[in-house]
């Protein structure tokens, strides 16, 4: 009997641990020059959900556990309106963490931060978005009227905060 228990509990917990959905494969790409992103709705980690302004003028994705840490370190040590100051959204993804790792630790600790964080939480949503950029750096996407003008791979909080910074 004992075993019994002890397995069903393995297994719960094993099944606690699935992220939402598989691994998306053969998605249209979202992060496009001359692609439109205006429809873009995501929650942040409140789950208060947000569109994109209309004087929106960058978007930076982190879709890695280290580009979303350097960020958020970056973004920690700057007045709580750095990014509306800066016309800037931060989006993190957390599709590929297992729902009780997200549920336990990463949203709860995202809400202790000042700055807005948009998150991917849904590897489908996220997929395309993930979809040919180097998910192993900080993704800064330039906008003009929802408009992706320009797309940078940055690798350091430096160069993020000289791309956020640059008139």
């Amino acid at each position: 009997m004992k075993k019994i228990v002890v397995t069903l509990a393995l297994m719960l917990t094993f099944l606690g641990c699935s992220s939402k959905g598989g691994e998306v494969s053969n998605v249209e790409p979202s992060l496009v020059v001359g692609k439109s992103l205006q429809n873009l709705r995501l929650n942040d980690q409140f789950e208060k959900p947000h569109t994109l302004d209309a004087d929106t003028k960058t978007l930076i994705f982190a879709f890695s556990k280290d580009m979303a840490h350097t960020c958020n370190d970056f973004f920690a040590t700057q007045t709580p309106t750095y990014l509306v100051d800066n016309h800037a959204e931060f989006i993190a993804d957390v599709s590929a963490a297992p729902s009780l790792i997200r549920s336990m630790f990463i949203m709860p600790g995202l809400k202790d931060f000042k700055h807005t964080v948009l998150i991917f939480e849904e590897e489908s949503k996220a997929a395309p978005f993930r979809a040919k950029m180097d998910t192993e750096k900080i993704v800064v996407i330039s906008l003009n009227n929802g408009t992706i003008t320009k797309i940078t791979p940055l690798s350091t909080a430096k160069e993020l905060q000289e791309k956020i910074e640059a008139k």
